[in-house]
């Protein structure tokens, strides 16, 4: 990422394989579109923050703040970045972006709380945790159970529309419905789920890092993205 806002093309196309498989839809396939990606970038001044880095086996996840970013649709966006990386080469990569809010109704900002991986020695345990809690409460509904996992009720929300707790959370379940659940990834307290589902009766891929503290969930960050009916590419999103 550091050669991307640095626009050094040649270093990104000696971390990117040939066949660099995208899924984000707007992209084509292939190396060749990102690393012409340069000029634009550097004509509109493109810079970034990384907020969060997780790894996972030959996955990497980055939480990210991406500025002067319009060609990913708005001036300054939110972005969850998985990178597949195999045999010192970046082979795959999916995202899911949205626009910084201006005004969350929690306080919070879409990025803003801990950063540092602790807890490694339980990152299976946390994976099982979160995996649990996203199949049994978000997908199957069992609202019963959520106050379970949390302790003493607190749940830290920066979704930027909705409060902390459960009360936050039933109130995104009235425009918002996961479905179904492609990947779990964690590194200790930090697991995300990337997960498919619906908004408004529109098809969305929902992106959910998770903070896990001594076996409970403490705090929540999500990004959200529509998934458009026509892809740059025959990948999909997941």
């Amino acid at each position: 990422m550091d050669a991307l806002g640095r626009y050094d093309t040649k270093t990104m196309g000696d971390c990117l394989h040939e066949g660099y498989i995208q899924h984000n839809p707007h992209a084509p396939t292939g190396s060749a579109f990102i690393l012409g990606l340069g000029p634009t970038l550097q004509e509109a001044g493109f810079a970034f923050d990384v907020h969060r880095t997780i790894q996972d086996g030959q996955l990497v996840l980055t939480h990210a703040t991406y500025r002067n970013a319009q060609v990913l649709g708005a001036e300054t966006v939110v972005v969850f970045d998985i990178w597949r990386v195999a045999g010192e080469k970046i082979v795959e990569h999916w995202d899911c972006i949205e626009p910084l809010a201006s005004d969350p109704v929690g306080g919070r900002t879409q990025t803003d709380g801990p950063t540092e991986v602790i807890d490694r020695n339980k990152t299976e345990a946390n994976k099982r945790l979160v995996e649990t809690f996203v199949t049994s409460v978000l997908i199957n509904e069992n609202w019963e159970e959520f106050q379970s996992f949390l302790r003493d009720g607190i749940y830290k929300q920066h979704n930027p529309a909705f409060e902390d707790g459960q009360e936050g959370l039933e109130g995104a379940r009235q425009i918002a419905r996961i479905h179904k659940i492609h990947r779990v990834i964690g590194e200790g307290n930090f697991v995300l789920t990337q997960s498919e589902g619906e908004v408004k009766a529109k098809t969305y891929a929902f992106y959910d890092l998770f903070r896990v503290d001594d076996g409970k969930l403490v705090e929540h960050w999500d990004v959200l993205q529509e998934i458009p009916a026509e892809m740059a590419h025959e990948n999909g999103m997941f």
